[in-house]
């Protein structure tokens, strides 16, 4: 008699932990690591589309990791807004905190304080590793120039 009891504690613990277990969601993907570009990377970027909104100039640029097997990581995008003079004065950075795959698109988003004095601007590109080589694309993603 004590070893059906056993028994039946026994399956009684079975069935509990197997029907706690059917509710779980099932394990996060992996996510498969990217080496990342050391030295001069390739970027495809897209012309910029600013627009004056209040005080404010948003600038908005689509680029695209154009390396085939190598993740680009800390992308670093610098804008600079001069006076007629050339004299700089005033700019934003924007920062990509996570890997961009092969192949990925983001956009990438700049706010500047509108400054009476403003004549031109320019962008520079870097990352954790090295410089970029940054080339002309159109919407699509495809390169148009070099």
């Amino acid at each position: 008699m004590k070893n059906y009891r056993w028994l039946a504690c026994a399956g009684a613990i079975l069935m509990v932990a197997t029907t706690a277990g059917a509710g779980q969601q099932p394990a996060a993907k992996l996510v498969k690591f990217t080496a990342p570009v050391r030295g001069e990377a390739q970027m495809g970027f897209t012309k910029p589309v600013t627009k004056r909104t209040g005080k404010e100039i948003t600038t908005v640029i689509t680029v695209k990791n154009l390396s085939d097997k190598l993740a680009l990581v800390g992308l670093k995008v610098d804008e600079f807004w001069y006076d007629k003079a050339g004299n700089p004065i005033t700019g934003d950075q924007y920062r990509h905190r996570k890997p961009i795959q092969p192949g990925e698109m983001i956009d990438v988003t700049l706010h500047t304080p509108v400054i009476p004095k403003m004549d031109r601007n320019q962008y520079k590109f870097e990352h954790a590793n090295g410089s970029i080589k940054a080339v002309p694309m159109n919407a699509k993603g495809e390169v148009t120039g070099s």
